[in-house]
């Protein structure tokens, strides 16, 4: 038995769970259109499949009992989906076969404060980050502009991994093209100066230690910045996207601290009447929902 799993749990009560929060809810809840005529309340198991970034099979087979094993990063997307409470969640984990998260851990689970607050920002590219940098959640603009982070598995979406591992390898340019008008070498010494402090403060977190060790093994750039003591400048700046629909388009790129939970909210936004904002409306528009081929500039 793994470490982190609990001795018994009753038949399908993660099944039952999932169906009872999933009924619970409305589309004005989670931030989403009302479309067509409801049989029943709640949302739809494709609502809560798009929202929590995993296929409508493997939540249906959740909830009927026949998939048993879902990893934490499954578990949290589908707690943030359901708009979870603290116990809540806690309980959706030991159902799940796995023990709550405890003090001392990198948080995963967006509050609902982030996710009202990102809901009201669906019409901006809106990321937000863990503080070990995995992209928890996006608005539907963000997957327009970068592609959808919810067609690749957790792993595939962290920051680190995809500004140090090779330019070919997968999930590098749907999470953030590298800035164009600061110095690139700024930017990755800022990200890594932030990592070192979430190593700090979460010192017995073993997703911390194995990135570092990871990214330390297949990164010459990152072992020269790791190595260097000294602290990053800001993670902002401009950016320039090569997008397969609008050609080139440059943004402004802020990163925000939710120090409460220690999550870090990136947006990519356009100054108004400039033709970098009419590609972004235009995507805006186009509704992309699928993971899109970008290269960095």
């Amino acid at each position: 038995m793994r470490d982190t799993e609990v001795m018994s749990r009753p038949e399908n009560s993660l099944g039952e769970a999932l169906r009872a929060w999933r009924d619970r809810l409305t589309t004005d809840d989670v931030g989403l259109p009302a479309t067509g005529r409801r049989r029943t309340a709640g949302l739809r198991r494709e609502e809560v499949a798009s929202l929590a970034g995993v296929s409508v099979d493997y939540l249906l087979r959740l909830e009927q009992g026949r998939a048993r094993c879902p990893s934490r990063h499954v578990i949290a997307s589908i707690a943030r989906a359901l708009r979870l409470t603290g116990d809540e969640v806690c309980h959706l984990h030991l159902v799940a076969g796995l023990l709550p998260p405890v003090a001392g851990q990198v948080p995963h689970e967006v509050p609902p404060s982030v996710d009202r607050l990102v809901s009201r920002w669906e019409d901006t590219a809106v990321g937000v980050f863990s503080a070990s940098w995995t992209l928890l959640t996006w608005t539907q603009s963000w997957a327009a502009l970068l592609g959808d982070p919810g067609t690749r598995p957790p792993r595939e979406r962290n920051l680190i991994r995809a500004v140090f591992a090779e330019p070919s390898a997968a999930g590098r340019s749907a999470l953030l093209p590298f800035p164009a008008d600061q110095n690139t070498a700024a930017f990755k010494a800022a990200l890594v100066a932030d990592l070192r402090l979430a190593l700090a403060a979460y010192p017995g977190e073993k997703e911390l230690a194995e990135l570092v060790r990871e990214s330390t093994q297949v990164s010459a750039d990152f072992r020269e910045v790791w190595g260097t003591a000294t602290l990053g400048s800001r993670l902002g700046g401009r950016t320039r996207i090569q997008h397969p629909l609008v050609g080139e388009i440059v943004l402004d790129s802020d990163v925000l601290k939710v120090p409460d939970h220690d999550m870090r909210i990136m947006t990519y936004t356009a100054e108004p009447g400039t033709p970098d904002a009419e590609k972004l409306d235009l995507l805006r528009g186009t509704a992309v929902r699928t993971a899109l081929p970008l290269s960095a500039g």
